[in-house]
């Protein structure tokens, strides 16, 4: 396990010094950990690696890149900037509505579809403010991956724990009687609210336009909000027994994404006659990003496969006991702490069944119902991945989408908001699902 662990860091410290080589880096450990695997240092083989990437992320991330870019084309982003700019005092307002604008969408679509949507938004107003598109897109990202846990389709750790204990679309908002967690992600979302006012308390200067930006196609718009529609639909489709179905399902979410990308692009072509509408979707498909997920999810199976993963939740009952509320607490900060560091998904998918096994273990084997240790973990692994540029695919994709155009994103740059919104948000859900679930 000794030698995993080391790998894991080494890794992640060169991705954070490196920031450029950050799909090399990934990589590069990944096909470590297969190495060893095949040398017998753990058991991990290229089935294994296969089968722990989310094609599903992937699918969705690439089919979003190729409707956006004809989103962007259209011009629909510069009206969509100038409507907003017109209806806000000064430039600190513009940055906390366009975050605000992005969690409401996240609480229905993926987070890292909603920063692939709102992203151009942003750009488009930085660069008629000329400011800097650094801190708007970093706001945007930490509001989507907020919002994410709102609800059972805002983002795919929600649909994991869906399906794993449960859950319809509904329990998200009230189960068993009690409020359920879109309320506490709300409460956390007001309080992130003061702090990104507080970061950008000196962006006073007033904003000066009009809307003049005329949209040359609305259709991208309208594929936009199909899209959202049909992930939304998507959630409520029952889960066939197995087979091709049951594998199609679970990648549905992403052939939404990439048949909708795939019909706007092939009707752009149409209408102009020529390929000029796919070869722009392909400049705009980020395969930095898409290569760095694709190392993540391997290099993660990898460690979990070596049993760091599964020594590290077995602290937590070592650790707790039949205390619930020392549980709940560990189970909240220590997620968020990994969080911040591996990806949320895998490291969800495997603490859910932990997570229930060590509720049925509590008050001397009578349990302990597990819905407060559920909503606990979604909330540390959800909003944990705000404190670092790698921590969540929604930061991946805006570090992306800023460094393809030619922004240079420091660690302290992420840092300097996603620590002090990541507190906010943690603490105000955290104590409000004690008092809801735990007293």
């Amino acid at each position: 396990m000794l030698p995993a662990l080391i790998i894991f860091l080494l890794t992640y410290l060169l991705m954070l010094a490196l920031p450029q080589y950050r799909p090399f880096a990934a990589l590069g450990g990944a096909a470590l950990f297969l190495a060893l695997g095949a040398a017998g240092l753990w058991d991990f083989t290229l089935m294994d690696a296969a089968r722990a990437v989310d094609f599903n992320v992937l699918l969705m991330m690439a089919g979003t890149m190729g409707t956006v870019s004809l989103f962007i084309e259209s011009r629909m982003p510069a009206r969509l900037a100038e409507l907003l700019i017109v209806r806000v005092p000064n430039v600190k307002w513009a940055v906390c509505m366009l975050a605000l604008f992005a969690g409401v969408i996240s609480a229905f679509v993926d987070n890292v579809a909603t920063v692939l949507m709102v992203a151009p938004v942003g750009l488009a107003i930085a660069r008629k403010l000329k400011i800097s598109p650094v801190p708007v897109l970093i706001s945007i990202a930490v509001s989507s991956n907020l919002q994410g846990a709102a609800t059972l389709v805002g983002d795919t750790t929600s649909i994991l724990l869906g399906g794993f204990a449960g859950m319809n679309f509904f329990h998200f908002f009230w189960m068993e009687g009690r409020p359920g967690i879109f309320f506490g992600v709300e409460l956390g979302a007001l309080a992130s609210l003061g702090v990104l006012l507080f970061t950008f308390r000196h962006e006073t200067q007033p904003i000066s336009a009009t809307v003049e930006t005329e949209v040359t196609d609305t259709v991208p718009s309208a594929l936009m909000l199909l899209t959202v529609g049909l992930l939304i639909a998507a959630s409520f489709l029952p889960q066939p027994a197995g087979g091709l179905p049951l594998a199609l399902y679970g990648l549905r979410s992403g052939l939404i994404c990439a048949g909708v990308c795939l019909f706007g692009i092939l009707r752009a072509c149409l209408r102009r006659r020529s390929f000029a509408p796919f070869r722009l979707a392909a400049r705009e498909l980020d395969c930095d990003t898409l290569l760095l997920l694709f190392g993540l999810f391997i290099l993660i199976e990898g460690i979990r496969k070596a049993g760091v993963i599964d020594a590290a939740a077995q602290l937590f009952y070592t650790l707790s006991g039949d205390d619930p509320f020392r549980l709940y607490t560990l189970l909240v900060f220590v997620s968020v702490g990994l969080s911040a560091f591996i990806d949320n998904i895998p490291y969800v998918a495997t603490m859910l069944p932990v997570v229930q096994g060590i509720a049925g273990l509590m008050n001397g084997g009578a349990g302990f119902p597990p819905e407060l240790f559920y909503f606990g973990l979604l909330t540390g692994a959800t909003l944990g991945g705000n404190l670092t540029p790698i921590g969540a695919s929604a930061n991946i994709a805006a570090i992306g989408i800023l460094r393809k155009h030619g922004e240079q994103v420091r660690t302290r740059d992420f840092l300097r908001i996603g620590i002090p919104f990541t507190l906010a948000a943690v603490l105000t859900g955290y104590v409000y699902l004690w008092l809801v679930w735990g007293a």
